[in-house]
């Protein structure tokens, strides 16, 4: 499932459209200047630090020793800095968190690390063999401004914050009468980032097509079934699965934030309209 560019947003095949827009070339130059100067700031700062140990050490240490272990160092800083923080970071360096900006796959999955590996070995070409020109270029000329890091990695960087409004906090209830189903549903497998899929399509699921709606809470639903170990029974619909797994998952979030096995609800929550049986029917998870 890839996403399609639109003004003002990402839009998937099935039509959901997400509050992400790609980054322009104005705030990824921003976030790389800010990642360069870190970079060179700490480059000066070890080499000054290497060159006063040196002089201590006095001209016993042999200067092929020296070359190396520069080179070492600044290809550590250049191609290591990226590599790490975005993969250990979900797709974030220093100066994309500044601006707001995160590496995401095409399919607006999580980076790994060959993405960033990809990304960070491109950098090279870049930024450093072209000082900067073959990134400017390919930002400026592909669809979804992508460096060439990013189209040999299969990702784009998105804007997650936009001063269009703030994110709101939203609260979902367990649906009428399935109080009792959905207390067997255990949210303890459910990542942040599975949360906000969860999320984002129960908010737009109201104004989908019936078909589409039913089609995507089923692409949703059946691999996280599968991660919180969880399989519906008969009659119980994906979404009506996500409804639940999103009530409970918020009432064990509030539950430890309290620290307390039960905390009552003490605003009332968001409508979570669940379509009638019927052609949304039960579902079976992946084994």
């Amino acid at each position: 499932m890839a996403y399609q560019h639109a003004p003002g947003g990402i839009v998937t095949p099935e039509a959901v459209r997400l509050d992400l827009e790609t980054a322009g070339l104005g705030s990824r130059t921003a976030a790389a200047l800010i990642d360069l100067t870190i970079q060179f700031s700490a480059l000066y700062a070890l080499g000054l630090a290497g060159a006063l140990i040196a002089a201590s050490v006095g001209p016993g240490l042999p200067g092929w020793l020296g070359v190396t272990l520069v080179l070492l160092l600044v290809f550590a800083l250049l191609f290591g800095y990226p590599l790490a923080l975005e993969t250990l970071w979900r797709g974030r360096t220093i100066g994309k968190a500044a601006l707001g900006l995160r590496v995401v796959t095409v399919e607006g999955a999580p980076v790994r690390f060959r993405h960033a590996f990809a990304r960070a070995a491109l950098g090279l070409v870049d930024f450093y063999a072209t000082f900067g020109a073959a990134a400017v270029l390919s930002v400026l000329l592909s669809r979804r401004n992508q460096r060439l890091g990013d189209l040999v990695a299969g990702t784009v960087v998105l804007r997650e914050r936009s001063a269009q409004r703030a994110p709101t906090s939203v609260r979902f209830a367990v649906p009428p009468g399935a109080e009792s189903y959905a207390a067997t549903v255990d949210p303890a497998g459910l990542t942040v980032d599975d949360y906000r899929t969860v999320r984002e399509f129960l908010l737009r699921a109201p104004g989908l097509r019936p078909e589409v709606r039913a089609d995507l809470a089923a692409r949703i639903a059946r691999p996280l079934a599968a991660r919180v170990r969880h399989r519906p029974p008969a009659g119980v619909g994906p979404e009506l699965f996500l409804a639940c797994l999103a009530a409970r998952y918020q009432r064990r979030g509030r539950a430890a934030t309290a620290g307390v096995a039960h905390q009552p609800d003490d605003a009332p929550p968001a409508p979570t309209p669940i379509p009638e049986a019927g052609g949304a029917g039960g579902f079976t998870p992946p084994a």
